[in-house]
């Protein structure tokens, strides 16, 4: 998800290197019927986005999703949450 999310905001020249983008992930394992299987990924995304570019970073959020093969394999069995925490870098 987090490559996929790169990619698209890579597209709209919001650059990801080094310390500028991160991903918080926790999960909830729980019985279902007697088999224990994940049901719930959290991730919280953590970008430092140049001047300027915030919106393009929260327009990338709302469509990277449904681009993402992990996401889109585990849709409908696995709940998934995602949010992005974004700031400006001064120029």
């Amino acid at each position: 998800m987090m490559g996929t999310l790169a990619t698209v905001l890579a597209g709209k020249k919001v650059p990801t290197f080094g310390d500028r983008f991160r991903a918080d992930v926790e999960g909830d394992i729980e019985d279902v019927d007697g088999v224990l299987r994940i049901t719930r990924i959290r991730v919280r995304y953590t970008l430092k986005a140049p001047a300027g570019k915030t919106a393009d970073a929260r327009e990338a959020m709302e469509t990277y999703i449904t681009r993402c093969p992990g996401a889109m394999s585990v849709r409908g069995c696995i709940a998934i949450e995602d949010m992005l925490d974004v700031s400006e870098l001064a120029e």
